[in-house]
């Protein structure tokens, strides 16, 4: 496993063993009781004041943007000790074991930091509190996601991570240097487990997607005549024994003015892989010539699979693409599927819609909308927007879970009670997982940045995150299963037996749509 750690001031660094070291903290009575009122709240980077944060979240370390010769910072909560925590530098590094003692003990309940600057004089000045609230209700383990460069027209040195999110430790997935800086992408989870996943490859040593399942890492390879396209965006059903996915003709091009770039879609339909027969089926209403279908995901009964459909359009009218949401039936026992029917038009919001994913208790959409097409991480107009299911009311999600750049890549927590989101508030160029706690009334939260122990991480991290998945354990195949895997080629194994009955997206002779069924 490897470990990404970074510098950390001489200060910080002191701290954080005293941390480690007997729980000791420095203990600083003149600045906490002889300070002269600030009469405001700090400036702290990242911002944490007002979130609500989970009890088994990593200390959220920050770096006070406040003058000062000296730092002084106490933690404290209605139960359990308090945290003190002193510094040289303005970097604010708390120690990891009384942090999870003091949100495990005040679950429910907030706690409060006072921070407390010494000038040159040796005057300490203390600053009102700046406050977060525990939550209950604890966040997934682990979080996936995909490390890129922020300005890109070929792939090279991507790779899909995993941190874990009690701690600071991060470990890559599945890299592309092991198979000639191949390209690797859209990574999946079936309800969150680790043990079954997938993540989609290309490159040199071939177009495949990696699935993990029974702790083995196998691949397959979805395209058949009917389907050329390589499987694209994908969602588990709940049982874990389909994958639906959608056959993309993705182009990129340039342009002058604004953001550069620009991806659209020429062809798209949708697939249901079975994982045990390997066998590709569809229907004829998922798979229409005249329309593009992408971003399948199911609904937790797995009775229902949502996606976004639009018109087939020429590339010269890119920018009135505008995708609606829909979704069809689909009976698990039978494998039978409905018909499809639109749950929120673009014609409704103005806007077109991507990225459905459905809450786990079966109530909520959350989709991204853009002023057009489908890929809105290149449109700053991107939003989160939540639908309610039973009223069909749906609403963009308030500031500050909005900005005025790009947010998308969104996924709930296994409980619910959390959603993780990239955003590029800060700068417009770097995506970074933010996370959002949402109430059992509906509500999103002041969102948080992912925690790192060097509270001046992103001043110096030239990559952007991609794609956050929020997951219930650390995903145990590592890169060189995965390498494996894909090197073995099609012909090796059980990735012989998956290709060579791989059955296609069955069409009528004159092009129409056929019947739903499976070919053998």
């Amino acid at each position: 496993m490897s470990r990404r750690r970074a510098l950390l001031p001489l200060g910080a660094t002191a701290v954080l063993l005293a941390g480690l070291i007997g729980h000791a903290v420095w203990s600083h009575p003149r600045a906490a009781v002889d300070a002269r009122p600030a009469g405001r709240k700090p400036t702290i980077r990242p911002d944490y004041a007002g979130v609500v944060i989970p009890p088994n979240i990593a200390p959220l370390n920050f770096t006070v943007l406040e003058p000062g010769e000296a730092y002084f910072v106490r933690i404290s909560a209605p139960a359990g000790r308090a945290i003190d925590v002193h510094s040289e530098s303005p970097a604010i590094v708390i120690p990891p074991r009384p942090w999870r003692r003091l949100l495990e003990a005040n679950r429910g309940r907030a706690i409060r930091l006072d921070v407390h600057t010494r000038d040159e004089a040796g005057a300490w000045r203390r600053f009102a509190p700046v406050v977060q609230t525990v939550a209950r209700e604890p966040i997934d383990g682990t979080l996936a996601y995909r490390l890129i460069r922020p300005l890109y027209n070929a792939y090279m040195n991507v790779g899909v991570y995993q941190r874990d999110l009690t701690s600071y430790d991060e470990s890559p997935v599945v890299h592309g240097r092991l198979f000639s800086n191949g390209c690797v992408n859209c990574h999946t989870f079936c309800n969150q487990r680790p043990d079954r996943m997938l993540v989609h490859v290309r490159g040199q040593a071939g177009v495949a997607m990696l699935l993990v399942h029974g702790g083995n890492v196998t691949r397959v390879d979805t395209r058949t005549k009917y389907n050329p396209s390589p499987a694209s965006y994908s969602s588990w059903h709940p049982s874990g024994r389909f994958l639906t996915f959608s056959a993309n003709r993705l182009k990129q091009f340039m342009h002058a003015v604004g953001e550069t770039r620009e991806v659209f879609d020429s062809a798209s339909d949708l697939g249901c892989y079975d994982v045990e027969r390997h066998a590709v089926r569809s229907s004829r209403h998922i798979t229409r010539g005249e329309r593009l279908e992408t971003f399948p995901t199911w609904s937790p009964d797995g009775r229902w699979l949502y996606f976004c459909a639009a018109p087939k359009t020429p590339v010269e009218r890119y920018r009135q693409v505008k995708y609606d949401l829909m979704r069809i039936g689909y009976d698990p026992s039978s494998q039978a599927w409905g018909r499809t029917e639109m749950v929120l038009s673009a014609s409704q919001t103005g806007r077109s819609i991507t990225e459905p994913r459905v809450s786990p208790d079966g109530r909520y959409v959350m989709v991204t909308m853009a002023e057009y097409g489908s890929f809105p991480i290149y449109r700053p107009d991107s939003d989160l927007v939540l639908l309610d299911l039973a009223t069909r009311q749906w609403r963009r999600l308030p500031e500050p879970v909005n900005s005025p750049r790009c947010e998308s890549w969104h996924s709930w927590s296994s409980n619910g009670r959390w959603f993780v989101f990239s955003s590029k508030r800060r700068d417009g160029l770097f995506a970074k997982p933010h996370f959002s706690y949402f109430d059992t009334s509906g509500q999103a939260h002041k969102p948080f940045v992912l925690p790192q122990e060097d509270p001046d991480f992103y001043e110096s991290f030239l990559r952007t995150y991609n794609v956050p998945e929020l997951v219930r354990g650390r995903i145990k195949p590592g890169p060189r299963e995965f390498a494996r895997a894909l090197l073995a080629g099609p012909g090796d194994g059980k990735a012989q037996a998956v290709s060579g009955a791989t059955a296609a997206m069955q069409r009528s002779g004159d092009g129409a749509p056929g019947p739903d069924r499976t070919a053998p």
